[in-house]
């Protein structure tokens, strides 16, 4: 059974930063892709940043040019590094992975909060 752990989110200030990982218990080579989803309460699951297989990058419009995904081969990782932060990003965020037969993996979260 594959497992993602979620962790680095925390209380934050307004124009703040933080930086999500998420390691997965396997190799990131042996998905269709990683990403990163938030759901703030009463709201829907949301896509924020997705990393595919080919290298290729896709980012939600509300975050592009804040956030970065990235991913650490080496941890078997996957990050977002999360800029200027405002109240509306506060949310439970999540990584996936997808596998070539589309089964999707998901942690348990992160609760980040953005808050003066």
């Amino acid at each position: 059974q594959v497992q993602l752990v979620e962790s680095g989110g925390g209380l934050v200030r307004p124009g703040g930063s933080l930086r999500l990982s998420c390691v997965i218990s396997e190799s990131i080579f042996n998905f269709n892709n990683v990403a990163w989803h938030r759901q703030a309460p009463g709201k829907e699951r949301e896509l924020l940043a997705t990393i595919q297989k080919s290298g290729n990058i896709i980012y939600e419009d509300s975050v592009e040019g804040r956030f970065t995904i990235s991913t650490d081969k080496d941890r078997n990782a996957v990050i977002l590094q999360m800029n200027d932060l405002k109240p509306e990003d506060t949310a439970l965020y999540y990584c996936a992975a997808v596998t070539i037969f589309l089964e999707i993996y998901w942690g348990q979260g992160t609760q980040v909060t953005v808050s003066s």
